[in-house]
């Protein structure tokens, strides 16, 4: 069972999108997406937004986003946002298994 963590990131004047940038130009999201059960680790802009940063954040288990959120990174990303003054909406999302009915609607 997988588990998704999508974050809003949002400040003002362009913050969010120079806290992602921030993120990707020091380093800090390749040694995120290195670490043990890291499935996928990638910001969007959302059309309607543009002052919001989504980050969509995948692990394997509970096990490894509880070392992640246990880790180094964690206290410079901590200060990335307090420099940024971001502000954040959360949504967790656990992996269901998949539904053979559903398989109808996705086009591959």
């Amino acid at each position: 069972m997988s588990i998704t963590i999508n974050i809003y990131y949002t400040g003002a004047g362009g913050a969010a999108r120079a806290f992602a940038e921030e993120m990707k130009k020091s380093g800090i999201v390749d040694i995120i997406r290195a670490e043990r059960g890291n499935l996928g680790y990638e910001y969007f802009i959302p059309m309607e937004n543009e002052q919001t940063v989504l980050l969509i954040d995948s692990w394997a288990d509970q096990a490894s986003l509880d070392a992640h959120h246990n880790s180094p990174v964690m206290k410079r990303i901590a200060e990335l946002r307090e420099k940024y003054d971001l502000h954040m909406k959360v949504e967790r999302l656990v992996s269901a298994a998949e539904h053979a009915s559903d398989e109808k609607y996705i086009r591959k």
